[in-house]
Formats: structure tokens, C-alpha cells, sequence
């Protein structure tokens, strides 16, 4: 068999495997639905996992190894969870939409263009996309009505938590929604000539240089330019046509700005995940069958023990917390706010019964939302 006969015959092999993916996604929908009318759990880990086993055994009579079985099958486990997810969640709150017009920090390209885009592809038929400049301008346009949706980078596994998003959320009336993890892989981009020894100007935003400071600190006299976004760093480097200036941000990114790779793994960590935040204007409900979270802050004053006993009361009502995490009270020297997540849903007699006696021990408390948690743990095969 000739090469471009091969070539042929793997590309019709593709379309299949494409077909056979939506056929299957169109599958996992209609079992959301049947479990919805059923008020069953969406994961079931026992049937994953015996499925799991199967297939491994069936892949050895193909010659297939359980690696690579497993690998696919977690991707499409994590798909047609989260796929099921939003579908009852959509029907649920009454959000399906053919349009939703959501605001992000900058242009196209920049990571929360694509988390916007990973997100809400699940959500609405088309997004109209608003690019912002700043993390106020992003909670500003749902605020005042010109967006539906804002998508908030919150904490990153590299660089930590965003504390100007932190802060936003303390005096805004939205509340979260949603949330999702993106990978993050950083590249250096420049001009297809760009010379490595010649480079003079990197161009990045300040979490992106924060998360890639090792690589950035073993540059000889090169300046570092903080930009607006990622975009806006791919934007200059395309506007300013100079090898000398190059950009930091994802491949995908940097393809829309006709941008070259010039080295990847960038990043301190080689485990670079950003969570984000979907937040809008009006709350809305998890069903019961998906794993939900609430976010809430709470000022606890400053006398002794405080923090713990209200910490104490999550314990008591077998609450697990997912983050604690402390921000300064401005014109409150000194006294700090603390924001937490917890892994319960707003409507369960627990969490109930934890915001009323919370609120009998703290200063101030108010729910930042509940909703459905995207931590998809992958199937476990027990041996």
C-alpha cells in the first residue's frame, strides 16, 4: 500500500472516530436526562470502573496497552460528566440560550478567552465575546448589564492566588456560578526570525511573568514588559514586527497573532493549572445530583480563637473545606476577611444549619454562590 493511500485510510479512520465520539456524547446526554428523572447521582463510579475493566481487557485482544486505554477513557469520562452536568444544570436554572455574551481579561488568545470559550461551548450555541482590560472592567460589564457572564481567573497552581479578584468579589452583588481548571502551558513567541541570543524585550502579563520567573531570571539584559493580558503581549510583539520582542503565552494563542514557538515549558512548576470563576447577576441552583460547592466570606474579629470555632462548625456538620483563604479589610488595619470554599451544596439541611450558626458567631458572612463543581476525579481501576 502506497503512502498517500495510508494517509487516506487514516483520515477516514479519523471522521469515524469523530463520528463515534459525538454519537457518544449524544448518548451521555440522554442518560442525564434519565437520571434526572430518576434524581440518581450523575457519576457512578462502581459502572465506571467495572466499564474501565472491561475495556482494558478487550483492548489487550487488539493490542492496545491499558495505558493508553485508560488515558482516552478518562478524557471521555470527564467530558460526558461535565457535558451532563451543564445540560441539567441548564434545565434546571432555565439558562440554555442560543446567546450568551460573556466578558474575559483581554483579547482573543489570552487564557481566559479560552477558558471562556471551554466553558460556555457546553453552554449556548454562540458567544458574544468581550474583551476586557482589567478585572474591574470584566465584573463593571456584568454589573451594568453588558455582559451575561464574566470568567474571573482566581488562583493558579504556580503563582498562587489573584488577590485583586479576591477583593472584587468582597464588594460586588454578583454571585459565582460556575468555575473550571485550564492548563496552562507557557511558550516563548516571537517572529518566525526571531534569533534566542538576540532577544532584548519579553512582553507578558504579571501572573504569566510571576509563574515563569525562574526561566525569566536566566535572560542576560533583557527588559521585561508587563502588558494588559496575554493578547495584548501577542498584539505588540505582531504590531511592533521586531525579533528582538517576543511574547509569553499558550501556542493556541499565539497561532492567532501568526506568532512562532520558539520553547516551550516555560512555567516553575511543570504542573501549571489556572482555576477560574463564572459569575453573573442573579444565583442560581444545583440539582442534587451534582457535586456542588460554596464559596462565602465571613469576618471572624480579632479575639482569640475565633477563626477556629468557626472553623469547628464546618467540622461539626461534616463540611470538608476546599480552600481557606485570607484578605486584608481596607481602612481595617490588621483585620483580615476570610473567603472559603467548601465542597456542599447551599440547599443541604448541613450547610444550612452551618450559615445559621456562623452567622451567630461572626461580625459578617455572605454566600458568594453555590455552584457545580468541576473536580473530576478520574476513574480508579482496583486491582
Amino acid at each position: 500500500m502506497q503512502l498517500d493511500q495510508i494517509r487516506t485510510e487514516i483520515s477516514d479512520t479519523d471522521q469515524q472516530l469523530l463520528a463515534l465520539l459525538a454519537k457518544r456524547r449524544q448518548l451521555a446526554l440522554a442518560v442525564a436526562n434519565a437520571k434526572l428523572a430518576q434524581n440518581k447521582p450523575i457519576r457512578d463510579q462502581k459502572r465506571e470502573q467495572e466499564l474501565l475493566i472491561s475495556l482494558i481487557e478487550h483492548g489487550k485482544t487488539l493490542n492496545i496497552d491499558a495505558q493508553y486505554v485508560t488515558r482516552l477513557y478518562h478524557v471521555i469520562i470527564e467530558d460526558s460528566v461535565l457535558q451532563q452536568q451543564a445540560k441539567i444544570q441548564g434545565q434546571l436554572n432555565n439558562l440554555d440560550r442560543d446567546i450568551v455574551r460573556v466578558a474575559f481579561l483581554g483579547g482573543q488568545g489570552s487564557y481566559s478567552y479560552w477558558a471562556a470559550q471551554k466553558y460556555f461551548t457546553r453552554r449556548a450555541e454562540q458567544l458574544i465575546e468581550l474583551g476586557c482590560d482589567s478585572f474591574h472592567d470584566i465584573v463593571h460589564s456584568v454589573e451594568t448589564g453588558h455582559a451575561d457572564y464574566a470568567v474571573l481567573p482566581i488562583e493558579n497552581t504556580s503563582s498562587g492566588s489573584i488577590n485583586e479578584v479576591y477583593d472584587l468579589l468582597q464588594h460586588t452583588r454578583l454571585s459565582i456560578v460556575g468555575e473550571l481548571t485550564h492548563p496552562i502551558a507557557h511558550c516563548l513567541l516571537g517572529l518566525e526570525d526571531t534569533d534566542l541570543s538576540k532577544i532584548r524585550q519579553v512582553c507578558a502579563h504579571p501572573q504569566v511573568i510571576a509563574q515563569c520567573s525562574q526561566f525569566l531570571q536566566g535572560l542576560a539584559n533583557v527588559k521585561v514588559e508587563y502588558c494588559d493580558s496575554t493578547s495584548d503581549a501577542f498584539s505588540r510583539v505582531k504590531q511592533l514586527q521586531d525579533p528582538s520582542v517576543v511574547a509569553i503565552g499558550g501556542e493556541a494563542g499565539g497561532d492567532l497573532y501568526g506568532l512562532q514557538v520558539l520553547t516551550r515549558e516555560l512555567a516553575n512548576q511543570k504542573d501549571n493549572v489556572s482555576r477560574f470563576i463564572v459569575v453573573a447577576r442573579k444565583p442560581v441552583q444545583v440539582a442534587k445530583a451534582i457535586p456542588a460547592k460554596t464559596t462565602f466570606i465571613m469576618y471572624t474579629g480579632q479575639q482569640p480563637g475565633a477563626l477556629v470555632d468557626a472553623l469547628l462548625v464546618l467540622k461539626q456538620h461534616g463540611i470538608s473545606m476546599a480552600k481557606l483563604e485570607s484578605r486584608p479589610i481596607n481602612g481595617n488595619p490588621w483585620e483580615e476577611m476570610f473567603y472559603v470554599d467548601v465542597f456542599a451544596n447551599l440547599n443541604d439541611y448541613a450547610m444550612t444549619r452551618a450559615l445559621e450558626e456562623l452567622n451567630k458567631i461572626t461580625r459578617f458572612i455572605k454566600v458568594l454562590g453555590c455552584y457545580a463543581s468541576e473536580d473530576i476525579e478520574p476513574t480508579q481501576v482496583i486491582a
